[in-house]
């Protein structure tokens, strides 16, 4: 059935019917109407063109008429296979799909349909949306084709399949021994989906019937792991431990359900071990896969470069003016401040960006690179934590790319696991790959970083980070949290968002941890409170 559409409209007036759906009538000077070039309609899609265009898709497709369907698509070729897998591959049948009312140029829908496979069956429910577009060679309106119009789980390339899963399902268990469930934990589902991929075949289950998405190309170039949509008979479940502590994790969802698009991850210090990590936005990873500019956080790694080449010092005197060019690109401090005769603890407690920048000339293109892949294990593309993972990013650059870099813009990017095994490595001394399963479950080996910082950098860094935490943008956040601490903040502006990404990077004792708040703002008030949480509960 489908439903809250309006009647298709075959009268219409004017050039834009004509456009439309063609026309044999003559025109109003005597001449044949074939003489004239039809009007391209543009602007915005009516009501009537979305509705009759998803009317038209909808009915072909709950029909089974595959080519018709498709060829109300911008990518006919695309639709026809994964419209005709749908039923061929995928075995989905008795397909009834329902539209809501149009908003803007976009109509939601849901399907409702069986995935049947040799005697068994079993309901498949789920929503999407259609979004509609103008064709540029005659304004036609046409289905805005993506993957994830068949199912929101597809990703472009991505394909429905229902069979003998090719991975045995898992049983992931926490540090306990309890197992972790997306009901209990919702964030846990790429996880769990990258657990059972990982170790699926080894852990010694046995494979069940599944309707699965099959991840394509793209997907896996970012690490996406295959996801069930349905079981249609249990396969035998083996089992993997990770590092997970439940009542950390449990403390974890419950911090970043109060932020939306917020990600946390706290580690151990001593050991590496993941125990904890939570993201608002269940569907994708960003704690382990996201690619975010990390802004002042960034500020940490920077520090310890300028620290160990003698170009800043804790407790001497360093420039932190309003503006500083480099370039040819005019740096400024968020509301133009400058700090005068200030040290430099005090420009990285206030975190003043000028500080940074202007020690730009003073280094090599590559210098920011070196010291974090070296000193911090970043950016190599070689952690193996146990799921897909994100490893951050500090490109070589120069100019005004480079003085962005120091300050965490540019090209550089990183996720709160990364960002948390900063904390970790400057509060040890001594990288530690982190790792959500033991290397001891499958022998693989952990990255290391080829050299430690010198005692006195390392002293200065701690100083910074424990000052940040008691007077500077981090205090705030980090009040109440006692014993051995230390922060730092950041903002990450974003072109063509209104608020930056909030960032907060903290550790205390044994803990480090990491958020980021996606269009939060000032990293010390949406990130930091969440970060201060989770280290008072796991201290």
């Amino acid at each position: 059935m489908i439903g809250g559409m309006i009647a298709v409209v075959v009268a219409g007036g004017g050039a834009g019917a004509y456009a439309l759906f063609g026309g044999g009538a003559a025109a109003d000077d005597g001449t044949r109407a074939a003489d004239h070039k039809p009007k391209v309609k543009t602007g915005p899609l009516s009501a009537t063109e979305v509705t009759e265009t998803a009317q038209a898709f909808l009915t072909a497709w709950q029909s089974g008429k595959v080519a018709r369907a498709a060829a109300v698509t911008d990518d006919p070729a695309a639709a026809t296979s994964l419209l005709t897998g749908y039923t061929k591959d995928a075995r989905i049948k008795d397909l009834a799909l329902t539209a809501g009312m149009p908003e803007g140029d976009k109509i939601p829908f849901h399907a409702s349909a069986k995935v049947s496979y040799e005697d068994t069956e079993k309901p498949l429910a789920y929503s999407s949306s259609l979004t509609m577009v103008r064709r540029p060679s005659d304004g036609k309106p046409l289905i805005d084709w993506h993957s994830a119009v068949v199912h929101p789980d597809l990703k472009d390339g991505d394909t429905l399949v229902t069979g003998a899963s090719g991975t045995p399902p898992v049983k992931a268990l926490d540090r306990d021994g309890g197992e972790l469930t997306t009901k209990k934990f919702p964030s846990l589902g790429p996880v769990l989906d990258g657990l059972r991929e990982k170790y699926g075949k080894e852990a010694g289950g046995k494979a069940g019937i599944e309707l699965r998405v099959v991840r394509g190309k793209a997907a896996k170039a970012k690490d996406l792991s295959d996801k069930t949509l349905v079981e249609l008979s249990e396969g035998t479940p083996g089992t993997v431990k990770t590092t997970l502590d439940p009542a950390l994790q449990k403390a974890a969802e419950q911090q970043v359900a109060k932020k939306a698009r917020s990600s946390v991850v706290l580690l151990r210090v001593s050991t590496g071990e993941i125990l904890a990590a939570a993201n608002a936005s269940p569907g994708f990873n960003t704690a382990f896969q996201g690619s975010l500019a990390p802004g002042s956080t960034m500020k940490v790694i920077t520090s310890s470069l300028l620290l160990e080449k003698g170009l800043a010092s804790a407790d001497k005197k360093h420039p932190c003016p309003k503006y500083f060019t480099y370039g040819h690109w005019k740096f400024q401090n968020d509301d133009k401040f400058e700090i005068k005769n200030g040290t430099f603890k005090a420009s990285f407690a206030r975190s003043c960006n000028t500080a940074f920048i202007s020690q730009a000339p003073k280094l090599k293109d590559d210098d920011l690179t070196k010291e974090a892949q070296q000193v911090f294990g970043l950016g190599l593309n070689n952690w193996a934590i146990g799921v897909p993972s994100f490893d951050g990013a500090v490109p070589v650059q120069s100019a005004a790319q480079m003085g962005a870099s120091l300050i965490g813009q540019g090209g550089v990017r990183m996720n709160p696991l990364n960002m948390a095994s900063v904390s970790a490595t400057v509060k040890s001394g001594t990288f530690r790959q982190p790792y959500l399963v033991s290397p001891d479950v499958d022998g693989r080996k952990l990255a290391k970083a080829s050299r430690t910082l010198p005692a006195g950098t390392l002293s200065q860094l701690r100083e910074l980070m424990s000052y940040t935490a008691a007077y500077g943008t981090a205090a705030e956040a980090m009040a109440g949290v006692g014993g051995d601490v230390g922060a730092k903040t950041g903002s990450a502006e974003v072109d063509g968002q209104k608020k930056p990404n909030g960032w907060f990077t903290a550790y205390r004792g044994d803990l480090a941890a990491a958020g980021v708040v996606q269009q939060g703002g000032h990293g010390g008030s949406t990130a930091g409170p969440i970060v201060a949480a989770l280290l008072k509960t796991g201290g």
